[in-house]
């Protein structure tokens, strides 16, 4: 049984298959791959993209979603083996996935760091929870990565460029200022499927103390080596911005401050310069500009910006609908 936790797990033969079926139901939307078949989509952390797309895709699908918000309405679970449960958990995870994989077919997750402890939140241990007992397909809706969002990206990429085939174009993924330090999670995954795709990466990004875990870092570089493309990290905008064909900007906190945000917080505000404006894409090879949303106008990116032609940040948005829709139906009739 395969899940979806990142796109990293999957073969490049896989994802171009998960594309080319999310571009054919975004031209027919209608069908009937999820007919009878149920999903649990459990939310942790508030959506309106995600939890959206993931409800309408299984209705066109012709399956039924069912939303739960733990600690909330569901109750409160424990993911640590062997704690006594004397706390605010009502159950452990052990039994949660195991009841949820005898009602539905699918199950979804969205869980964020809790922003204390880098070296525990990096082990992802809520996904991982969920894959570790459930019985059926678990999908990533984003924890530190957000592998949806990265197929959703890539397919907005090739409809613009009119090609399947990103080889050879220069994609900055710029760090943008944002008055909280936020998850490192589309950043991730922004890096994992661009140098998978075999694009020129640039992760562009205010000091040394803001580049990604290691862990994501090593995946471009093995991406690169089988992928062609190249990685740099560069600290000098124009630099980086000259020629680029695409600009993906997101924020993100440094991960030497990770719980200890006060000592970033001058670092942050020093570099609100780094918002994406006009006078940057104008260093661009005439490039793309998209982002994830939710974005903060005049602080992430301008109005001008925003409202250009060149911004696919909708088309992107649009595109988690197809994209999960392909991944529940591969998952469905594995």
């Amino acid at each position: 049984m395969k899940h979806f936790l990142n796109t990293q797990d999957w073969s490049r033969a896989e994802l171009d298959a998960l594309l080319a079926q999310a571009a054919e139901f975004k031209r027919s939307k209608f069908g009937d791959q999820l007919r009878g078949r149920t999903i649990a989509l459990v939310f942790f952390n508030p959506s309106l993209r995600t939890r959206t797309s993931f409800e309408i895709g299984a209705f066109q699908l012709g399956g039924h979603a069912v939303v739960l918000a733990p600690g909330k309405d569901a109750w409160p679970i424990e993911f640590d083996l062997g704690t006594v449960m004397d706390g605010e958990a009502e159950e452990h995870i052990a039994e949660v996935a195991r009841v949820l994989s005898r009602y539905v077919d699918l199950i979804g997750v969205r869980a964020f760091p809790k922003f204390v402890d880098w070296s525990q939140d990096r082990e992802d241990r809520v996904l991982k929870g969920f894959a570790r007992y459930a019985t059926v397909p678990v999908i990533n809706m984003e924890t530190i990565t957000h592998p949806c969002q990265e197929l959703a990206h890539i397919l907005a990429l090739q409809e613009h460029f009119g090609t399947t085939d990103l080889r050879g174009k220069k994609y900055v993924l710029t760090w943008t200022y944002h008055p909280r330090p936020l998850n490192t999670a589309v950043a991730n995954s922004a890096l994992t499927i661009a140098t998978r795709m075999g694009m020129d990466v640039t992760l562009l990004c205010p000091t040394p103390e803001y580049v990604l875990d290691e862990r994501y870092m090593e995946w471009a570089r093995r991406n690169v080596a089988e992928s062609g493309g190249s990685l740099q990290v560069s600290h000098d905008i124009e630099s980086a911005y000259r020629g680029a064909d695409v600009v993906y900007a997101k924020s993100w906190g440094a991960l030497p401050y990770f719980g200890n945000w006060g000592p970033e917080k001058p670092i942050r505000d020093a570099h609100k310069h780094f918002i994406v404006d006009e006078a940057k894409m104008a260093l661009t090879n005439n490039g793309v500009f998209s982002h994830c949303l939710p974005l903060r106008r005049n602080v992430k990116a301008t109005d001008a910006v925003m409202d250009s032609p060149n911004c696919i940040a909708i088309h992107e948005a649009e595109n988690r609908l197809h994209v999960q829709k392909a991944v529940m139906a591969a998952l469905a009739h594995q």
